[in-house]
């Protein structure tokens, strides 16, 4: 995590305590605001202190400058991820699921890590914005306490198939000579259909705070509701076909160093930012044998054999078993072979084909051919191996039902902002 100039905040004190206060003083009629109670979720206050203690650490963060604009936004952040954290703490409370201060120093080492800084430079800086470290270290306990739920919760539950790998993989090797990008995200979610609105000046607010130079990894690990926000928002390289339609449509026509404006998707509103972008890199692989009938054997009932042959056949080890008694068949095993150095013909009859099928008896100058996919795969550099697309599978499903848990206490919650 990298702060900006810590000096901002010095100048900020008066009016962090002004944006507070001042709503407070209007509501003289209840003691307990007087007092500084801020919001009550289940019973249970978060007090002023909690939210402008909170407030100083998100300007610290993201660097937004003191206008009272964007302290109301902050604010009202504030007091967002504080009920929410509130909640997941209440939930670890019920299932009995403790973080020990020991979880958390490791957890704030971590960050210093992410962001190339020494552990105890963050608690320095920290001091120095006059940011409470408590509120540091109550962000990572509800985080590592939530994490702990959703696992133990959902983590046997999830079962990624071979078949949704292989899926992912055939996008992927579709797309293999498309462009690639390398993109950060940010995800403002829409709790109910009715908070639809709210959420969009979210993400115009979000939208706004980034264009006047606040850090996007920052702005991330504070606002976003993806998976990717513990990284920044960072989700490394990745083809059109491996994002929704409608994102890969706005990631198409940015240039390295662009935002993109707020993108409706299920659930909420994306915002992208290019990091970088390059021309396809990977290339479709065929392992292939080939079955050629030679055209001097070539009759009618000779091809209806071969076609019962290869019908029969299961994978390229059948291969020469099944065509062992038709006069003058043979197969050749072709290896491995780059999807571009086929002829169009045959990359046309293969573009459907999985492991163990074959093509239809096509017609050639040395007689009947027909090609049977060993196995099909793609390669080159920044290639996803099956391990890395089924942990993301794995985090994507984890993600949903993450965000729907906590939609879930929400609604079922009592929760007063005052």
């Amino acid at each position: 995590m990298m702060f900006r100039d810590c000096s901002i905040l010095t100048s900020l004190a008066a009016a962090v305590s002004l944006a507070l206060t001042a709503p407070v003083a209007a509501q003289s009629g209840d003691s307990r605001s007087v007092e500084g109670i801020a919001a009550l979720v289940n019973d249970a206050p978060i007090t002023t202190v909690d939210v402008r203690n909170r407030m100083r650490f998100i300007i610290a963060t993201i660097g937004v400058q003191p206008t009272p604009e964007a302290l109301e936004r902050i604010q009202a952040q504030a007091i967002r991820t504080l009920i929410d954290e509130t909640l997941q703490i209440q939930e670890a409370a019920e299932y009995e699921v403790t973080v020990e201060p020991a979880e958390i120093d490791e957890a704030i080492c971590d960050l210093a890590a992410r962001n190339n800084v020494p552990c105890n430079q963050i608690t320095e800086q920290l001091t120095q914005a006059g940011v409470d470290l408590s509120t540091l270290r109550h962000q990572l306990e509800a985080d590592i306490a939530w994490q702990i739920l959703v696992g133990g919760r959902y983590g046997q539950r999830i079962r990624i198939s071979n078949q949704q790998i292989e899926t992912q993989l055939e996008r992927i090797a579709e797309s293999a000579s498309q462009a690639q990008y390398n993109l950060a995200e940010i995800l403002i979610e829409i709790p109910t259909t009715a908070d639809e609105g709210e959420a969009q000046r979210r993400a115009n607010e979000v939208i706004n705070a980034l264009r006047q130079g606040a850090p996007f990894q920052q702005v991330a690990q504070q606002y976003s509701n993806a998976t990717s926000a513990a990284a920044g928002g960072e989700i490394g390289w990745v083809t059109g076909s491996q994002l929704r339609p409608e994102v890969a449509q706005v990631a198409d026509i940015l240039q390295p160093g662009q935002l993109s404006r707020p993108i409706r998707v299920p659930g909420g509103f994306m915002i992208i930012a290019l990091i970088d972008k390059r021309d396809g890199t990977t290339t479709l692989q065929f392992d292939l044998t080939q079955v050629t009938l030679p055209s001097r054997v070539v009759t009618d009932e000779s091809v209806r054999q071969l076609e019962r042959a290869l019908d029969r056949i299961n994978s390229c080890e059948d291969v020469d078993a099944e065509i062992a008694g038709i006069d003058g068949a043979f197969s050749t095993a072709l290896g491995e072979i780059n999807a571009d150095a086929l002829l169009p013909n045959i990359r046309q009859a293969l573009d459907p084909l999985g492991n163990g099928e074959h093509s239809a008896l096509l017609e050639t100058s040395v007689g009947r051919q027909a090609f049977i996919v060993c196995s099909r795969s793609i390669g080159g550099p920044g290639v996803p191996s099956r391990e890395d697309i089924e942990q993301q599978l794995r985090g994507q499903q984890l993600s949903n039902l993450s965000r729907r848990w906590l939609r879930d206490l929400r609604r079922d919650s009592t929760v007063e902002v005052r």
